[in-house]
Order: C-alpha cells, then structure tokens, then sequence
C-alpha cells in the first residue's frame, strides 16, 4: 500500500497569511489522517524577493498552529547540483532545445498576438523539427532551455477538488526550464522536488491550475506518474477580493499576538473550502478524524474576523481556569503582571466574556494592578445613595475573617448592606463593579470580590 506523502512549498517572498496557511493546513491533515507524511519545502530561487526573515514568519506561524512538517525544510537553492543532473537527463532524451530568441524579440511578438486577440505564447522559432532549418545562432548570447512539449494530445487530470480537466497540448507553448545562467526554473524544479520527495498528493491554491498541465508532461517525459492534484479555491477577504498582503492580509503571526488559540484557528481555518455537516465547532483530533479531500468545496471561501473571533470565544470557553491561566501567561508578561494562585480562578470566571486572550489578560490586569477609574462611568453610578452603601460595605467587609473571603460569606455581607440601605443589587453592585475593574459590567459581583485580595478591596472602595 502506498504511503501518502504530501507537501507544503511556500516561497518566501512576504509573510505568511490565513491563505497561504490553509495551504499548509490542508495537506498536513490528510497526511495525518492517512498516516503519512508531510513534508515542507521552501521553494526561494526567487533570490532578490526570498528572504530569511520570511522563511522564520513561515516556521514560526506552522509552530503555532502545531503543522509541525515530518521532513524539511528542503531548500530549492541547496539542491541546484540535483536539479542541473536531471536537466542533463531531459537534454540527453531529447526533450529540450536551446533558445536564443531575445527577450526584447519575445515582448514584440507577444504585442503583435494580443493587438491580433491571439493567446500571447512563444512561437517555437527555435524548436528543432525534422526538416526545419532554424535561425543562425546569434554571437554572444546565451540560450534559455525550453521543454519540447507535446504538440498534440491533451493533459487530463482528476482533480479532487475541480473534478476532471482536460488541457490540448496545442494550448501550452515550449517552457523555459534553465535561465541563461542554466539556474532551473519553478516549473521545472517543482517537479524534479516531488519526484524526489516521492510525493503522491498536491494538495495547492487553484491560482496553481495553469502550471499543472506543464508540470505533468514533465513527469511524464522523465517517466515517472504524476501525483494526484487537488486545487483549493481562493480565499477571499471581507470586501470579496483575493486575501493578500495588498489588500489587507495580516501575517499569521499577527494572531498569534492578538491572543487566538492555535486550536481555533485550525477549526476556522478548515472550514474555509471544506466542511463535515453542520459542525461548526470541534477539535483538531475531530478535524484530523473527519477530513477527507471528498468534502473540499469548490467555491472560493471568504474570511470574516468576526466570525473567527466567536470561534476563538468557543474554543475558550471549553478550556479549564487551569488551561487558561497558562496560555494567558505570555500576554501578561506583556503587561508586567506577576500572577498567583488566584489566576486559574480569575480565568475561568471571566472566560465567557473574551473573545481573545488579549481581552482575558486585561481582565486578569485589574487584579493585579489598580486600574484608571473612567471618570464617566464615576458620574454615571456614584449616587450620593451609592456613596453611602459604599462605606457601609466598606465597613462590613474590614471586619470579615479573610478565612471566610470567598462568594458565599461576601454575598450575604452584599445582602446585609442592601436590606440596611434599601437599594436594589444593581445600584451598589455596578458602582463598586466600576471602582474594583473600571466598567459597570462584570459576573457576579461576590464571585469579583472572592477573588480580590482584601485590602486592595477596601483601597478601591475608599475612592468612592
């Protein structure tokens, strides 16, 4: 039985956005729901746009997300010696020709084919036939090396995503594989990597589509079976254009700082071009469990933070106090908070309100550090009735045995203030709501002030 063995090869030339990383997520969950491997290459013949600080967004962003590779990353400038032997091959079998035909030559016959509605392509000046008499060879000019594509037939593939397609050989023009300089090119390298890497799935974005007919009449002049193709749809950003660094698209990294768990990210990430029913919320384990290239989509899938962030805010809500105080850590380092045995607590009381860890950090931030009263909510809730039941809480909660600080003796104290002030819970508990954390709105006021040390309670309440 064949092992499956797919690949993700991001060229490092920008960073890595939701995208690209869909790119990567989808090949490492069929390898491991097959039990094969994944591999990563970084395809960075591209030299004046590859750059190394790229190459660390990708490893970095494929850290977070747990798409750690089973081998790489393969480097294509490290295998040029390997690339240049199958060159070598294909010249020896007659499957490539020298071309001298000037780039300044090729652009003029381009614009006479376009001004003439013809698909622009290379005319095939220099391809040697039987019987043909080619150009003289220019003096001092190096050849580019094209590959003697088939003239007739078709390039038909199954794709597991676009269903059958079928290409005429009369459609693709010779390819250039070697540059003047004999550095191979992408085409060419592709697939002398996935025959080396022994390849049998390409799981790519669909803008990949016109190059596979090119890349398979390459596997098959140097008789090897091309794997099997499956092209996503494009990702699309919120204003329906393609997600990209120019319109918009921030490095995957980006929401590794804005507080996203990894885990949330594979859940959103995977629902964009496939599905598993209705399921809208589920685990990587799950994920991993149910995928399968049978339910890839083939309609272009189009982001939407909000709908990224209520997937976080689940994701959140299933984890423990325990589980969330070590993931927030980080963002409180950030903040210089130095935490104690009441963080746990103090996350999983607050963790239905955040949608981010950002947002639970801030949260956590108030326990530790006195915050800025807003002076708005002060006007809005301080009455000269709330002052008063203020001091009498004050005064009740100075004499309450630290050993029996928890919710239930703090919420008969906010009872016994309440029936002496008669006030309703709302008109003491968002007033000192607002002194203890700077907004009107938390859970339920005892459960806040079990949480508290006492004396900054007491420091807090005395700003009233």
């Amino acid at each position: 039985m064949t092992v499956v063995r797919t690949r993700f090869a991001p060229s490092p030339t920008g960073f890595i956005h939701l995208g690209n990383i869909r790119s990567a997520l989808y090949p490492w969950a069929y390898a491991r729901s097959k039990g094969g491997q994944f591999i990563l290459r970084i395809e960075d013949t591209d030299l004046e746009r590859s750059s190394q600080e790229a190459v660390d967004v990708i490893l970095q962003g494929m850290r977070w997300l747990g798409l750690e590779p089973d081998e790489g990353p393969f480097y294509q400038m490290q295998r040029m010696d390997r690339y240049r032997a199958v060159l070598a091959q294909l010249i020896e079998k007659d499957w490539v020709y020298p071309c001298y035909m000037s780039v300044q030559t090729l652009d003029e016959l381009r614009e006479a084919q376009m001004k003439a509605k013809v698909k622009p392509r290379y005319d095939g000046t220099w391809r040697p036939e039987p019987g043909k008499v080619l150009p003289p060879v220019p003096e001092g000019v190096k050849p580019v090396l094209r590959f003697k594509n088939p003239l007739g037939g078709v390039v038909r593939w199954d794709d597991k995503v676009k269903g059958t397609i079928e290409i005429a050989n009369a459609e693709l023009d010779d390819l250039v594989i070697a540059r003047p300089d004999g550095t191979p090119t992408y085409n060419f390298c592709v697939v002398v990597d996935d025959i080396d890497m022994a390849i049998t799935h390409v799981i790519r974005g669909d803008d990949h589509v016109n190059n596979t007919p090119r890349q398979i009449n390459i596997f098959k002049a140097l008789g090897v079976e091309p794997p099997v193709y499956a092209h996503l749809p494009t990702v699309l950003n919120e204003q329906g254009e393609k997600l990209s660094k120019r319109n918009g698209a921030k490095a995957v990294t980006q929401y590794e700082a804005e507080g996203y768990l990894p885990k949330a990210m594979i859940n959103y990430l995977s629902r964009l071009g496939w599905s598993h029913g209705d399921d809208e919320i589920f685990s990587v384990e799950q994920f991993l469990a149910w995928f399968d290239l049978d339910h890839l989509g083939r309609s272009a899938a189009q982001f939407d933070e909000a709908k990224l962030k209520w997937v976080n805010q689940q994701h959140m809500k299933m984890l423990s106090g325990d589980e969330l105080a070590e993931v927030v850590k980080p963002f409180l380092v950030k903040l210089s908070v130095v935490t104690d045995a009441r963080l746990p607590a103090i996350c999983q009381l607050f963790k239905d309100r955040c949608d981010t860890l950002v947002v639970l950090a801030q949260w956590v931030l108030g326990f530790y550090h006195p915050v800025d009263v807003p002076a708005l909510e002060l006007e809005k809730h301080m009455t000269p009735a709330a002052k008063e039941a203020i001091a009498i809480l004050a005064s009740t909660l100075s004499a309450r045995d630290e050993a029996e600080w928890d919710a239930a003796h703090l919420g008969l104290d906010l009872k016994e203030v309440l029936s002496k002030t008669g006030l309703k819970m709302p008109q003491l508990a968002m007033p000192v709501r607002v002194l203890l954390l700077g907004t009107a709105q938390t859970p339920s006021l005892d459960a806040v002030l079990s949480l508290f040390r006492k004396e900054d309670v007491l420091k807090a309440l005395s700003k009233s």
